[in-house]
């Protein structure tokens, strides 16, 4: 009997720590986490990466298209909860409208070890928040790929209002 708890006990373990962090996010108030330093792989004119970070959904990053990603990293390692974002140049429909928005994004996340995961992200094409839920540890550095834009013509650019992150405390 006792080989039997022990055996049971390795077997099951990973599922078990897994079930108990799982517990421990949805007993947690989500806490706000502060980007330590972003970048972008391309920025348009007057639209930086730090636009995406700056608490306000009237300033954006702007980017060329499919492909082009921007980066967060964080001065420590922490449990991310969930990611919020806002996609277009504003949460004003006219002005949202008037620029392409990002309609599917990879989140690439890493982790203090050096794994990564991706995890896929479908966007509606309407402003304001849409939170895209996780529990993954010792994230110290995220990134998000444009997979697919919506209201992409001439002259338009990508724009990604705002990004959150959110951690348990």
């Amino acid at each position: 009997m006792v080989v039997l708890v022990v055996v049971a006990a390795v077997v099951f373990f990973p599922q078990a720590t897994a079930l108990w962090e799982d517990l421990r996010d949805r007993l947690a108030t989500p806490a706000p986490m502060a980007v330590d330093g972003v970048t972008a792989s391309a920025s348009v004119p007057q639209h930086p990466a730090s636009g995406a970070v700056d608490a306000l959904t009237n300033r954006y990053w702007g980017t060329t298209g499919r492909g082009q990603s921007i980066d967060f990293t964080f001065a420590e390692p922490f449990r991310l909860l969930s990611v919020v974002v806002h996609t277009g140049a504003s949460t004003e429909e006219d002005v949202f409208a008037s620029q392409a928005r990002p309609s599917a994004l990879d989140m690439v996340v890493t982790s203090e070890d050096g794994q990564t995961r991706t995890i896929p992200i479908t966007l509606a094409d309407d402003p304001g928040p849409q939170t895209t839920d996780t529990g993954i540890s010792d994230v110290v550095r995220i990134s998000l790929v444009v997979r697919a834009v919506a209201g992409a013509a001439p002259g338009r650019h990508v724009a990604l209002g705002e990004v959150e992150f959110f951690r348990r405390p």
